[in-house]
């Protein structure tokens, strides 16, 4: 697979007004802990800033005048200054956690919950890789801005306007000596600024490349293996992990260089104090105490700025992702369309009328497909790859609007149906069955409150369920694990047919619901199908014919249309199609 297939644009601005105030929503209802947190981060600072002035007054007070009796008060007052730091730290930490965590919270509920919402053509455009990050490492970029991002920016803004105005107070030829390197260093924040952009885009980019050759090879383990392709692998990931890890030490150098040149102006700018400050001093032009406080507020004045480019990145990131999650909170969801208020007991009946439908401009799939099925009907749908049966299933569902035509239930137009009625009155059974992680029962109701414990384990006997179900240790609450791992195929298939009976569906479609089971339970299965499509609309996709040979009608089809339909008996006197089909799948034996 190519590199770029699963690269990502992953970063942009570092900040974006426009994204900020679709945040804005998630973080008003809370604004009072914001701005609590906001308050701490002021007393904090202050506490911060009071600290050398302190030591400024016992230098210049108690020490210089001998007075041990003076130092007790004001070496209390420190104490209580880093104490009172330390508290209020504390607070402000915890608040702010507190509203990240509960804004990233509402926002991942958001996303998931507006996942649900999105049609099926949607999730073929992306891949579950890509939705699961947006839900996990994206909400995880934002929260960075909270606990290391915009806030603690602004904290240390505040911080740097403090020292300024402190230092101006104090001495103003000191001050000017220690703001003279600014202009350079605001050059080079905006040098290395863009180089480490740049850097920090390489390596996302290389650990997106990692991560989807990761998911890549250990989904297809077992081709790897059936294959040997060990060695090569081995290879492609050596690269792929060459590529992380020099991206990784590009950043690191850039960072690493632009921390020490910070370091080395902050360590210049203290010698020129010391140098300056200490002939003021001997001159009696200023205090020692103003000279040690002055190296004490220039050292508390350049950490901020070392951590520019730390904030610079955690900003761009998160206006990144929370571009990413936009785009997919901006996606129009599945349009439910039903104007029906309420819906009649349904009997049935479908009807395709003239239904055309194309995934993709210019390559149709559907071209102009009518059928009907009478209520009670079990049809049968057969023919080559790409003939449109699982087309048919899918807009059956409305999971896809067709392009022109329309399908109808009961005479009614589906799209006049609301899509929670619709979907009620459909039931599916795939050839891969599939069970979540949790209990038996719960995989048969699926949480639904209407289907008690009573309708469960009477579904369960009614497909022959209940006998592996009983034999497990907990029975109905027995755990099922991801994907039904601890349950061989034809006990899930079994389970996925109790289902379909709690929910008691008029109409069913299934995708050769017995195509994957073993020899050993394909008796138990069979009778279970049977007692399953009894009484009910059947529309059974086929892709082994001897499957479809008890069922009232086949269809046909070819290239997006109904070429024949009719019995088994009857398609095969015809010489056409499925007789073809048959005689393929048969070796030529009699029907």
């Amino acid at each position: 697979m190519s590199p770029d297939a699963h690269e990502e644009d992953v970063l942009g601005k570092a900040y974006d007004a426009r994204l900020a105030r679709r945040l804005l929503p998630y973080v008003r209802p809370h604004r009072t802990l914001l701005a609590l947190s906001i308050a701490f981060l002021l007393l904090i600072s202050g506490a911060q800033l009071a600290q050398p002035y302190i030591i400024k007054l016992v230098i210049d007070g108690p020490l210089r005048a001998g007075d041990p009796a003076g130092l007790w008060p004001l070496a209390l007052l420190f104490a209580l200054t880093a104490a009172f730091e330390f508290g209020c730290r504390f607070a402000q930490m915890y608040s702010l956690e507190i509203t990240g965590q509960r804004v990233i919270r509402d926002l991942r509920s958001d996303v998931y919950r507006h996942l649900q919402r999105l049609p099926a053509a949607y999730f073929d455009r992306n891949p579950v890789g890509r939705l699961v990050t947006r839900l996990t490492s994206d909400v995880e970029n934002l929260a960075e801005v909270f606990s290391s991002g915009i806030v603690t920016l602004l904290g240390d803004s505040m911080k740097l306007v403090g020292i300024i105005a402190i230092l101006l107070f104090m001495d103003l030829k000191l001050a000017f000596l220690t703001l003279l390197s600014l202009p350079l260093l605001a050059a080079l924040a905006f040098f290395f600024r863009v180089k480490i952009r740049d850097a920090f885009r390489l390596v996302r980019s290389k650990v997106s490349r990692l991560n989807a050759f990761l998911q890549e090879q250990i989904t297809g383990m077992v081709v790897v293996h059936l294959f040997q392709r060990e060695r090569a692998n081995d290879a492609e990931f050596d690269a792929v992990n060459r590529a992380h890890r020099d991206a990784d030490i590009s950043s690191v150098v850039w960072d690493s260089v632009f921390s020490s040149l910070i370091e080395l102006f902050g360590s210049l700018t203290v010698a020129a104090i010391l140098w300056y400050g200490g002939m003021q001093v001997v001159s009696t032009a200023i205090t020692f105490g103003t000279l040690v406080a002055f190296i004490e507020y220039v050292q508390k004045f350049f950490g901020p700025i070392r951590e520019l480019g730390g904030y610079y990145s955690v900003m761009q990131s998160a206006m990144a992702s929370a571009e990413r999650l936009f785009q997919v909170i901006d996606e129009p969801p599945e349009p439910d369309g039903g104007r029906l208020q309420a819906a009649a007991p349904a009997r049935g009946e479908i009807e395709f009328r003239d239904v055309k439908f194309a995934y993709a401009a210019g390559s149709p799939v559907l071209r102009g497909l009518s059928l009907h099925v009478r209520p009670g009907e079990r049809v049968a749908l057969v023919g080559s790859t790409g003939a449109g049966k699982t087309t048919i299933g899918r807009m059956l569902l409305r999971l896809y609007p067709p392009t022109a035509g329309a399908i109808l239930f009961d005479g009614v137009d589906s799209r006049e149906i609301p899509l929670a009625e619709l979907r009620r009155r459909v039931g599916v059974v795939l050839q891969e069955p599939f069970l979540f992680a949790g209990t038996i029962a719960e995989n048969i109701s699926l949480g639904d409150p209407s289907v008690t414990r009573d309708r469960v384990v009477a579904a369960a006997r009614a497909v022959s369920a209940s006998r592996f179900i009983e034999a497990l240790p907990g029975g109905y609450d027995a755990e099922v694990r991801e994907a039904g791992s601890n349950l061989s195929v034809g006990q899930k298939q079994l389970l996925c047919f109790a289902r379909i009976l709690a929910f008691d569906p008029p109409v069913l479609l299934l995708d050769e619901a017995t195509a994957s089971v073993d020899s050993e339970t394909e008796a138990i299965v069979q009778a279970a199908f049977e007692r399953l499509t009894s009484g009910r609309t059947c529309l059974i996709i086929a892709h082994r014919l001897s499957t479809v040979r008890g069922c009232d009608r086949i269809v046909v089809l070819h290239r997006g249309r109904v070429q024949e339909e009719g019995s088994h008996e009857e398609l095969l006197r015809l010489s056409g199609i499925y007789a073809e089909f048959h005689r393929l799948q048969t070796g030529g034996a009699p029907g």
